[in-house]
């Protein structure tokens, strides 16, 4: 299957870089590069990007997309959380800008043998990267009630999560649970009727906790952004796209904390602790997408753009 993945607020994400034309770019999250892509249109003869992505097909795909741009760019397969070991094994120190195109792609949500989608009836797979060995059958075959709860209830913030790993643990105990389409006729029968019919499809939270579970998803990135910050030469931007509310928490939280690292008492004159600030948070509210994107990409509407720049 083709990779195609339309990128979300691309136009105010790569305007949100600042982009200087001899400047050295990480894309963190590569997929089909569309916003590698906007970025390499704006450099010059000495500027560089290197993409990031742990997907195969993604690779495959954004080295197809960006070849017109030559030695411009440069193709690593690995997580985002390898950056900095990256970008010293290509003997680069600092960057100007960093990219994040956080949660799942549209290729791999429409590709039904992936196994991310709760709209196909496909093997229960979810991993981003498919070298790892854990599937998300492991997940729901092997871990215990009590853990399933809490995926459920902290990573798709669905009320009915108890409910919800019930059900998994019972009809596990008659076969085991292979499908998506097995796990999502679970999901219905521990949901009342009268709450699915209010709030879109009753599988969609469990899916999404049992990914983030299955590829780490949030404690990569809080294990990541302080060093990305890091990374940024002065002037230097990194720009976050998340698509729900505890991506953008922990983007929101470190931002802040980086910006305002002071930890004396509020009612300390001076400051004594002798932290220092990195930079400042330039977006005191997230970019949200145009409206003429949302009615263009039905995926984007939970996206939010946060943007922070070095000193």
């Amino acid at each position: 299957m083709e990779f195609k993945h339309r990128s979300v607020l691309l136009e105010e994400t790569v305007n949100g870089l600042n982009i200087k034309p001899d400047g050295i770019y990480v894309d963190g999250t590569l997929g089909g590069g569309g916003h590698a892509y906007e970025i390499c249109r704006r450099l010059g003869n000495k500027g560089s990007i290197v993409g990031i992505d742990q997907d195969e097909a993604a690779i495959e795909a954004a080295g197809i997309r960006l070849k017109d741009f030559g030695e411009k760019v440069t193709i690593v397969r690995s997580n985002y959380c390898e950056m900095k070991s990256v970008l010293q094994g290509l003997g680069i120190d600092k960057v100007d800008g960093i990219v994040l195109d956080l949660g799942v792609s549209s290729y791999q949500l429409d590709t039904a043998e992936r196994g991310f989608s709760y709209r196909e009836d496909a093997p229960l797979d979810m991993r981003m990267d498919r070298r790892q060995t854990m599937t998300a059958r492991d997940i729901v075959n092997d871990y215990s009630e009590k853990d399933l709860y809490r995926v459920i209830r902290d990573y798709g913030e669905d009320k009915f999560a108890k409910n919800i790993a019930k059900h998994i643990v019972i009809e596990r105990e008659k076969r085991s649970i292979e499908t998506t389409g097995q796990l999502t006729e679970i999901i219905r029968g521990a949901i009342p009727m009268k709450f699915q019919k209010k709030s879109g499809h009753p599988a969609k939270r469990t899916f999404q906790a049992i990914r983030i579970e299955l590829n780490r998803e949030l404690d990569v990135l809080k294990n990541s952004l302080d060093e990305m910050i890091d990374l940024l030469n002065p002037g230097g931007r990194l720009c976050i796209i998340t698509f729900h509310s505890l991506e953008d928490r922990i983007v929101k939280s470190a931002f802040k904390k980086n910006e305002d690292p002071c930890t004396c008492p509020k009612d300390f004159p001076v400051c004594v602790c002798g932290k220092v600030s990195k930079g400042s948070i330039l977006t005191r509210k997230p970019i949200l997408p145009s409206k003429e994107e949302l009615e263009e990409n039905s995926r984007s509407k939970s996206a939010k753009l946060r943007i922070f720049e070095r000193k």
